[in-house]
């Protein structure tokens, strides 16, 4: 990887990590700067989500996760997809998740997001 992708993958991994801390997720104005307008997530929990219905008081909800196996996906030059695991830790679940990064006028923000449930840890994977 050279050095420009490590520096965005990193990036990346930043901005999914600022997007699990609490005070970022209830924020309406933290989030906004995170998510495309047209920004749409199918939820672990099997509901559709969209940027709107994060604006509220409570934003998207305090979590307490954690990430691991964090892998970029280059899509295009302005287009990024991220994979990785989420461990629930009130929960106590596991989650693969997927989003899609798009820089638009120098900026990172996140277009799309899936998360699904797994049975329990698994090793690394691979796409």
């Amino acid at each position: 990887m050279d050095r420009e992708s490590s520096l965005l993958k990193e990036h990346l991994y930043q901005l999914e990590e600022k997007l699990l801390k609490s005070e970022v997720r209830t924020s309406p104005e933290e989030l906004s700067a995170l998510l495309k307008d047209d920004f749409f997530e199918f939820g672990s929990s099997g509901n559709i989500w969209s940027k709107s219905d994060f604006m509220g008081q409570e934003g998207a909800g305090a979590v307490n996760m954690t990430l691991s196996q964090f892998e970029m996906h280059p899509l295009s030059d302005d287009t990024v997809l991220t994979t990785y695991r989420i461990f629930d830790e009130d929960k106590l679940e596991h989650t693969l998740r997927s989003s899609i990064w798009k820089c638009t006028n120098g900026r990172w923000q996140m277009f799309f997001h899936q998360g699904t449930k797994t049975k329990g840890p698994l090793q690394a994977f691979y796409l």
